[in-house]
């Protein structure tokens, strides 16, 4: 059972997470005028440290979504990822956690916009363990399409695009799998609910352009640089048909919160063999290795807490 989190970072101070609060006529409550950063820590028990993993980056992405949205965060990247730090360090977690900053249009005010309002900012963390339960996943393609950048910003982590999100991922799980594989207007693969999509035909990894309206995943872009350089697999970014999920010979999800899960089943139909692909236990393996810090190679992407 993970461990209750005990202080937020919260209008500009550490306080007791039960003072974290804000009124039910907050404007970003009401619209979805926010946006997020979803970062993991991981326990390493053996050196006793807690390792944040491609902090920066994280914090990096976060202003960037804020920009679009009109949001001014008071604070640099730098600023930003020692708030993090600092706020763990005080929680004392001995176990892998799940960080979430979060920066929004604080009024109460009945206003559909996004200028000329007041930004907030809060951080906060929990005890976390695996986002898809088991070693695997079952998939479905949604019903729901993904949205459009020029609807609401794709590479945003804007709070409100999440029902788009929630509402794929709720088709799927109660029609029996583990996550959805959302298409996008064009009725090309865009991504999963909440995380990024590779399969792979031939030894090639193939998984769509950014012009897909998918988010620009951080872990994504770990995959793609070890993929090419530790494992010497060829990888290519392409526009993905539906009908090739059904035809790959493995297909993994990547992401903060999902890591990397291979999946073994599209629409009642196995992938490869319905088993693992080598290509995706390889990553797998080797960035679990990574985040807990087993790669000496790799600690400039870990933020070490203690």
């Amino acid at each position: 059972m993970a461990t209750p989190n005990r202080f937020a970072f919260f209008n500009g101070e550490f306080v007791p997470i039960e003072q974290a609060q804000v009124s039910v006529m907050t404007h970003a409550l009401n619209y979805g005028t926010g946006c997020f950063e979803g970062i993991r820590g991981y326990w390493n028990a053996d050196e006793q440290q807690l390792y944040v993993f491609q902090l920066r980056p994280h914090m990096e992405r976060l202003r960037r979504s804020a920009k679009i949205l009109f949001i001014d965060i008071p604070y640099s990247v730098d600023e930003l990822s020692q708030i993090a730090l600092d706020l763990l360090r005080r929680e004392e977690f001995r176990e892998d956690v799940y960080i979430r900053p979060l920066a929004f249009k604080s009024d109460t005010a009945i206003a559909v916009k996004l200028h000329g309002m007041t930004d907030a900012f809060a951080l906060y963390a929990v005890g976390f363990g695996q986002y898809i339960a088991g070693s695997t996943a079952r998939a479905c393609v949604s019903s729901w399409r993904r949205i459009e950048d020029n609807i609401i910003p794709s590479r945003a982590k804007a709070s409100g695009a999440y029902i788009n999100s929630a509402l794929a991922k709720t088709e799927a799980m109660l029609n029996g799998y583990d996550e959805a594989i959302v298409l996008g207007a064009d009725g090309q693969v865009s991504e999963a609910s909440a995380a990024n999509l590779f399969i792979a035909r031939d030894n090639v990894l193939i998984t769509p352009p950014l012009t897909s309206d998918i988010l620009e995943g951080i872990t994504r872009q770990a995959v793609v640089e070890l993929a090419r350089t530790e494992l010497g697999v060829k990888v290519v970014e392409r526009a993905i048909d539906r009908t090739e999920l059904y035809i790959a010979d493995e297909a993994f999800f990547c992401g903060t919160g999902v890591e990397i899960k291979p999946i073994v089943e599209i629409d009642k139909r196995p992938v490869g063999n319905g088993a693992v692909g080598p290509i995706g236990a390889q990553l797998a393996q080797l960035y679990s290795d990574i985040v807990h810090g087993r790669r000496a190679s790799y600690h400039e992407w870990l933020a070490p807490v203690y």
